[in-house]
């Protein structure tokens, strides 16, 4: 049956405000989220996507329903809450890298349930993005994300995960059981090794891929920051090697990797080129500063290949 999405995507959108001189109280406004930055990627890439979430009925909600809109991601599946704030967050900058600080304790997204879960838009759309953080903002949150994930598979919708462990947000422990379980419910497992190091103890990037097929991951691409990333299908393995670039901001480089990879994938590459494509996409985007206004076009992303 045709499908009239190409990717959706669950979780939490936020306003950012990312520091522009380290240890200046100097703060560009943006907007972040890792699934909502991933379908925003993927729309610029030339997929049709959808975001799934909750919003409060505020101005920073409102601020995000107007990026979507500008940005070609459909909005029909977000909520509103009166009650509840729209989460945002700061992004700082020192020696050891980029750091976050969260204002999302109560926010409306975290008050997702099963109940509100738009199946209908999930059934129609042929890949659902999902992430460690959509599973930790919460519990009735993490329960939606499964209930999603179990509705895609019978729908015969592609389930994609990125792994996004944030330790502020919940234990190691609770990551691991939560994460490990939606591995096995996943057609693509799209982990950072900086994540999946601290989840399986490995730090060899195939004994990695190894452990993620055995916990059922179907397809896994492995992230490495600037070191690429390792591509198994589970019979043939890829390694692809970084881009060379002047780093400005890694913030969403991972998200911006996985947006255009499920867009490539959507529109008819293999997993090996979508990989391909998505590494130059992720490198074009940490050029410049916050998550999502560096994300590239495709011209950008072709001119760096």
């Amino acid at each position: 049956m045709e499908k009239h999405f190409d990717v959706a995507a669950l979780g939490e959108a936020m306003v950012e405000f990312n520091q522009t001189h380290p240890g200046k109280p100097q703060f560009l406004q943006g907007f972040g989220g890792d699934t909502s930055t991933a379908m925003i990627a993927a729309a610029r890439a030339g997929a049709k996507s959808a975001y799934l979430t909750r919003l409060g009925q505020d101005t920073f909600g409102d601020a995000l329903m107007d990026l979507w809109q500008h940005e070609g991601v459909d909005t029909s599946a977000v909520e509103r809450d009166a009650e509840a704030p729209t989460g945002i967050y700061f992004v700082s900058h020192g020696p050891k890298g980029h750091e976050f600080s969260y204002l999302r304790t109560g926010s409306a997204a975290s008050r997702m349930t099963p109940q509100w879960l738009p199946r209908a838009l999930i059934a129609d759309s042929k890949i659902l993005h999902v992430s460690g953080i959509s599973l930790a903002i919460s519990r009735t949150a993490c329960e939606t994300v499964f209930e999603a994930m179990m509705h895609a598979r019978d729908a015969r919708t592609l389930v994609s995960l990125d792994s996004n462990l944030r330790l502020k947000l919940w234990s190691l422990e609770d990551a691991r059981a939560a994460i490990t379980r939606a591995m096995s419910l996943c057609d693509l497992f799209l982990p950072s090794v900086d994540d999946v190091t601290l989840l399986s103890g490995l730090e060899d990037p195939a004994a990695i891929v190894d452990w993620s097929h055995s916990l059922g991951a179907r397809k896994v691409v492995l992230k490495l920051g600037a070191d690429g990333a390792l591509v198994s299908d589970g019979s043939r393995r890829v390694r692809l090697a970084g881009h060379r670039v002047q780093l400005a901001d890694a913030t969403g480089a991972g998200d911006c990797f996985c947006g255009n990879l499920l867009a490539r994938i959507a529109l008819g590459d293999s997993v090996f080129d979508a990989a391909h494509y998505a590494n130059a996409a992720a490198a074009v985007a940490v050029q410049g500063f916050g998550a999502v206004a560096p994300l590239p076009w495709p011209d950008q992303v072709r001119a760096l290949l």
